[in-house]
């Protein structure tokens, strides 16, 4: 707890005197609420459309919750493909790198085209951006196999199967949770700019209701919404990180 406390203070320090000195500044240089509205004007707005914001919250977690489990999915898969299958890898990997340099509000239009205003272009839009980070870090986990160790279970007759099993796949769960804590974070925002699409509810659609009518406390609110779903799925996947790795490395003792 000490330890943890000591990981945790300084931070929440920092974010407190940062609210502390907004709060004092808004009426101090006259900042007009539609333009910059104070912490307690925001917290007020908050508590009002608690009932409103809990529905939109819920439809955005789901929304999320499905993209990253899918976008994680597809994004191991392929990562353990192009491991496995070498020329794949060689003649993918590139274009996997290229791919991201086409932002992903950019293909929103494109997919709504293709697909409609369905669930569909809204989880290919979260699976694009979960996809990523997962692949490159498993990827890059599974290349940095401990060379000594996989030479020594071929000596004692290991197959490919069971160096990847049995070695590889457990080295490299540090670099696979790495990208799926990326993965987490991002599949809030995917899921934000998924329902700019189109839709009728979900924080992204909250948002931009309140930016039509100029209402900046509710933005803020809808962004706060946002960090925190952000946070409570990195934790998770931390905790579950914390979990396995333990496991295994208790496993191999």
């Amino acid at each position: 707890m000490s330890s943890w406390w000591k990981s945790v203070w300084p931070p929440l320090a920092a974010v407190i005197l940062f609210l502390a000195v907004w709060q004092i500044a808004v009426p101090l240089f006259h900042i007009e609420k539609w333009i910059l509205p104070s912490p307690a004007d925001i917290t007020k707005e908050a508590v009002a459309q608690a009932a409103s914001l809990t529905q939109h919250t819920w439809a955005t977690v789901q929304l999320t919750l499905l993209g990253f489990l899918i976008g994680t999915s597809v994004g191991l898969l392929t990562a353990m493909l192009l491991h496995l299958v070498p020329f794949l890898k060689s003649a993918l990997y590139p274009l996997l790198i290229l791919s991201q340099n086409i932002p992903t509000i950019a293909l929103a239009p494109l997919l709504m085209i293709w697909f409609g205003f369905g669930l569909l272009p809204k989880i290919i839009v979260i699976t694009l951006v979960c996809f990523f980070p997962v692949a490159v870090s498993t990827m890059d986990g599974l290349t940095q196999t401990d060379r000594g160790m996989m030479n020594y279970m071929r000596m004692a007759g290991a197959s490919k199967a069971q160096i990847f099993s049995k070695l590889e796949v457990p080295h490299a769960l540090p670099s696979v949770f790495s990208g799926v804590k990326i993965a987490a974070t991002y599949s809030v925002m995917g899921a934000v700019i998924a329902e700019w699409i189109g839709t009728d509810r979900g924080i992204g659609y909250y948002m931009m209701l309140q930016k039509s009518a100029y209402r900046t406390d509710r933005v803020f609110v809808a962004m706060a919404i946002i960090v925190i779903l952000s946070l409570i799925l990195f934790a998770l996947i931390a905790l579950l990180e914390k979990v396995l790795v333990r496991w295994r490395a208790s496993g191999t003792k």
